[in-house]
This record gives C-alpha cells, structure tokens and sequence, in this order.
C-alpha cells in the first residue's frame, strides 16, 4: 500500500518547499519510490521535486480539475510508489473563497493524507504553541500529524521549543532544522530556478538530502505516511486510440524554455503525436516536424543567445509564414515578439508578433484566468463562446501592439496580454500568456494534435 503525506505550512515562504525536495531525495536515497506531487499551478517546483526523486511531479489543482481527476491522477501516478509526497502551496488554509474549498487542507480532505506542517520559528518559542493548537482544531476534516520546526537558531532555541510542543500538545515534533547553508536555493522572480536551468541542480541537492536526513527523523515520517487513508480506488479505463496518422510535433526544450506539464505531454502523446525536441539556443534548423510547440520558460535570461541563433528564428518565423501549426505559452510568446527588453538591454527575438516584450519588476498577470473563446482561434480547447480555466505567471508585457490583432480569448478574470484580450492568432499560430491544462474543460492536446492532422492532411486512419 502506498503511504502518503502532505507538506504545508501556516504561511508562504516557510521554507516548506526546499524541505520537501530534501524529504523526497532522503527517502529516495533509502530505496524507497517516491511520487511526488504539487498542489496548484506550478513549474518550477515540480521540476526539482522531479529531479529530487526521479519520477516526474504531477499538479493537483482544485481550481482546474475536478474531484474525480484529481483522485485518479493521484491513484494512477503513485501506484507503484512506496510514498507520494505531496508540497502545498501558500499557508494550508488559503484559498481562493473564504470557505476554504481550494485550500490545501481541502485537498489533504479529499485525499485522506495526513499533513506535516513546516513553521517558520524565528523570534519564537513557546508562542509556537497557540499556533499549533489552533491549526491543529481549525479544521476537523484533517489531521495534522506532526510538525516539524525549520530555521531554529541553536541548541538552546530547540530545547525551549522542543519543551513548549511536548507540554502543550500532542503533536510530534518530525524534525528541528537549524539554519544552515546546505538548505539555501536561489530565487528568482517567479520562485526557485528551475533545476533543468540550474547547472548544479544536483549538487545543490545533495547538500539539501544531507541536511534534511541530520534534522529530519525519515522513520517517523514513513510511520506517519503509513496511517494515511488507502488510496483512491480507480477503475482502469483505457482512453480512445487515436484516430488519425501519427504527427511530429517540434518542442523547445531548453535553457530558455522548460515550462511543461508531464501530463499535458503524455496527452498530446497519446492523440498521436510525437515530441521532437529542439534547443532553441544552439540548433542552427528545425527538426522535421508538423507543427512546434514553444512552451513558457525564462527567455529573458537567455536573450542574448536565442538572439544570436538568428538562423532558428528565421526558420521559425518562415514555417509560421508558410503555415506550419504553432502553439505558443507565455515565454514562448515573447520569443515570438519582435524583441525582448530587460535590465536596460534589448535583444531581437523572432519578430513574427508585431509587439516587444518590456520585462517588470512586478508581476503583471498572476494566479488563475478565466478565458473566453471568441472562435477566431485556428483551434480552441472548447466551443465558441465557451468559458474555461487557465493560469498565468509573468513579469512581462507587451508593448507597440497594433490596434488590430486577432485574439482567440477574451479575458474575463486575468491579465492576458491587455487585460481584455488572449491568445494572439497569426495564420495557424496561437500564442498566449495563459497556460493551459488538458483537462475535463479544456482538453487542448486533442484539438491541437487534431488541428495539425486537418493542415497536414493527415486526418485519415494510419
């Protein structure tokens, strides 16, 4: 039986996040398979808690899924691990309505785990009791199993703390984690860098596994996942084969662009098509494929050289010309743009969007949006007219934009690209800020690997 826990915290910025990479890469280094997953939208987490325990990390979003996806995303995906280990996000009764209803603590409900909660002590010691009692009698639809005391100042203020858990309440005490060096990652705007950006990923977790297994008690841990409740029973249904000839759809997998959700990839997969990656840095042509797929990422930081590969960006903007299928999100949009302005430099991108990406030092759209269709788009996720959920993350606007584009969306909450209006459309290029997810409400792989088979001819049965 898979044993299962969540990881929250009172509060964003904890340091939840780089101990659950730590605890994932400690039970791994024991032997044991660990799945883990990423409560919300997310991509930068996701990938250091793949590479933390070498099993690709899947989003568990209350927002975007329903309850029956998220139970059969968790069931399918940890079935043959020993633990999943599942990261919130922001403080475990946060939400977006007052209820609660998106919270962590509604997910660790849904799914029967019980939660470790990380606390932040600094300048604390016995008033980390009245916050504990009160996460702990908040909510009587979970149980929080154990705590574990992060950024403890030595010896004396773990004793204290230590003596303050142990009189007032019930709750173990999982670990008491001191300052220390080998818990520090760098960040960036949007969280921590992304580890397949980050050169030494590895090494940064080694020093993260090592700390996590002097501070943490890993037993106590595989105890406390072993009372979580069974997972989820789901009856397997195999999904529809695809029903045209396979098409090769090109990926940007890079320095630059990385942002991808592993299940989003294994839908387009499984509607028949196949991923051909390309370094948007360094392949002088394209690969011989159907359509592209230019995912989010962190283009500013490479702009200098996805500049210089001018050869790419022509063969690029050629194929868009020419009519080739393109789907491009957030990073992948700003490629497309004329240029790329950041930190007083300015750097020519692929110029087939007629605007000019500025970057800020604020965020412009962040969090969920809610997308319109307005049936202008060469494909959608869901009919004209139709409404569904997305996400956006950027620190970017454009600017110089005509006053006549054609837009697939409109926004109704969100930023998109101003405020009113997503999803770019030049020939069969769609480019927006919004990330999609293939799911219930929006299944784009199927109408995006569809779209490629009808300009591609290839919509009869292989």
């Amino acid at each position: 039986m898979t044993g299962h826990f969540l990881v929250a915290a009172p509060h964003k910025s904890s340091g939840k996040t780089t101990l659950t990479l730590g605890i994932c890469a400690a039970l791994t280094a024991r032997g044991r398979r660990v799945q883990p997953f990423k409560k919300g939208p997310d991509f930068i987490d996701p990938m250091w808690l793949g590479a933390a325990s070498g099993r690709l990390c899947y989003n568990l979003d209350l927002q975007l899924m329903q309850a029956d996806e998220i139970r059969r995303t968790f069931a399918t995906r940890a079935a043959d691990a020993d633990f999943a280990v599942i990261e919130g996000n922001m403080g475990l009764f946060d939400s977006l309505d007052v209820e609660g209803t998106r919270s962590n603590a509604a997910l660790a409900a849904l799914l029967g785990s019980p939660v470790v909660l990380v606390v932040d002590v600094r300048g604390m010691t016995r008033s980390v009791v009245p916050l504990l009692r009160g996460f702990q009698h908040f909510d009587p639809n979970i149980r929080i199993a154990g705590v574990i005391l992060n950024k403890v100042a030595g010896t004396r203020h773990e004793t204290r703390l230590r003596e303050a858990v142990a009189h007032y309440t019930d709750l173990p005490v999982l670990g008491v984690v001191h300052r220390d060096a080998r818990l520090a990652i760098d960040e960036r705007h949007l969280g921590l860098i992304p580890s397949n950006e980050e050169a030494e990923a590895q090494a940064v977790l080694q020093g993260v596994t090592a700390a996590v297994a002097d501070y943490i008690d890993l037993d106590a841990l595989e105890r406390l996942a072993a009372t979580a409740a069974p997972m989820p029973r789901i009856q397997s249904s195999p999904g529809a084969p695809a029903s045209g000839r396979p098409v090769r759809i090109g990926i940007a997998r890079d320095r630059a662009f990385g942002f991808y959700y592993p299940d989003d990839l294994e839908a387009l997969q499984a509607a028949g098509a196949t991923l051909l990656p390309f370094d948007t840095l360094h392949d002088s042509h394209l690969p011989e494929v159907d359509a592209l797929f230019i995912g989010g990422g962190f283009p500013e930081t490479q702009m200098d050289a996805l500049s210089a590969n001018v050869s790419l960006r022509q063969a690029i903007r050629a194929t868009i010309e020419d009519g080739l299928p393109v789907y491009a999100e957030c990073g992948g949009l700003m490629y497309l743009t004329r240029s790329i302005a950041w930190q007083g430099r300015r750097a020519e991108m692929v110029g087939i969007i007629p605007a000019d990406t500025v970057m800020t030092d604020k965020p412009v759209g962040r969090g969920y949006t809610r997308l319109r269709t307005t049936g202008a788009a060469p494909w959608a996720p869901c009919p004209a007219g139709m409404a569904f959920d997305a996400h956006e993350f950027h620190y970017s606007h454009l600017e110089n934009v005509p006053a006549v584009l054609t837009y697939a969306y409109e926004v109704e909450r969100g930023a998109g690209i101003d405020r009113a209006h997503d999803g770019i459309v030049y020939k069969n290029l769609l480019a927006n800020y919004a990330h999609l997810r293939h799911l219930h409400g929006s299944p784009w792989a199927g109408a995006f690997v569809d779209f490629v088979r009808r300009v591609r001819g290839l919509s009869t049965t292989a």
